[in-house]
């Protein structure tokens, strides 16, 4: 913990991570998996880094392991970072970066799998995987990168996201359905955006790439999601089906996300704006909670 970190009690701490008093408690005697400080009255505060690892602790959990396997993988993992492995970490991001661009699906299956052990789920997909894929785009666009490499590089972590996404899953929060506007190919932000919210406890229905709008309705209609989210990196996607979604968000809780998206579209189909990054719109939907139904 560093000088001046702001420090929680464990009321407030339950709030931003949707995890009860009575199991933060219990995973604290059990595991030691949180370190508080002790106040001169006696008060339990909490830092950022007690916040950091309830988080992976709720990703290996999503991901099928039991609470003390997740417990004894957050602490190992914590271990590593806190005596100086950050700089591997960043290392191993770099190595991923080159076999990428090299087309070397073993190692970067390799280094992926050696990602996800020490960071977890969520910060593979934070620190690591979210930026690379910025940093590809940026060179893409610079002609840096061929398109045979931008491709190679979004499909071999499209499916591992995606494997993530949908493998074992205990929760039984809100739903979110997840899907593409019809013509939008560009899944990567939105299953991202289903790892983080997945791992604040929410259940994840996804539909994917170039989802036609009755197909949307039609999931929703079977599943009644808390909320529908409906991402696209063009801008041409969107807007021309405007009519069409207005009569959706009369119905769902309905959200825009992606770059292809603007405060005034979806003003005008009375839907919700994600303008943050995945993670951090996740936590911001997460904090908020389902809203009422429709």
């Amino acid at each position: 913990m560093s000088a001046g970190e702001p420090l929680v009690r464990i009321g407030e701490l339950s709030r931003r991570l949707g995890v009860s008093v009575d199991r933060l408690r219990a995973w604290e005697r059990r595991y030691e998996l949180l370190q508080p400080v002790r106040t001169s009255g006696g008060f339990r505060l909490y830092s950022h880094t007690d916040e950091l690892r309830v988080r992976a602790m709720q990703d290996h959990l999503a991901g099928g392991l039991s609470a003390a396997q997740a417990a004894r993988a957050v602490l190992a993992a914590d271990a590593s970072v806190s005596s100086g492995d950050r700089a591997g970490v960043a290392h191993l991001g770099r190595d991923l970066d080159v076999a990428l661009t090299e087309f070397d699906t073993v190692r970067a299956h390799a280094l992926l799998d050696r990602l996800l052990a020490e960071l977890g789920a969520m910060g593979t997909v934070r620190d690591v995987i979210l930026p690379l894929l910025h940093d590809l785009g940026e060179r893409w666009s610079r002609s840096e990168l061929d398109v045979g490499q931008e491709h190679f590089a979004s499909r071999l972590l499209e499916g591992r996201l995606l494997a993530l996404l949908r493998g074992s899953d205990r929760s039984v929060g809100p739903m979110a359905l997840l899907a593409c506007p019809p013509g939008e190919l560009h899944t990567l932000g939105l299953v991202a955006f289903g790892i983080a919210l997945r791992s604040r406890g929410w259940r994840i229905t996804y539909l994917g790439a170039d989802t036609p709008i009755a197909s949307i309705r039609h999931a929703a209609d079977e599943v009644s999601p808390a909320l529908v989210v409906l991402s696209a990196a063009m801008p041409m996607h969107v807007p021309r089906i405007e009519v069409e979604l207005r009569d959706l968000a009369v119905t769902v809780r309905l959200a825009l996300a992606g770059m292809g998206t603007s405060p005034r579209l979806a003003d005008r189909i009375q839907g919700e704006l994600l303008d943050a990054d995945p993670v951090t719109a996740a936590e911001s939907i997460a904090r908020r909670g389902p809203s009422p139904a429709h």
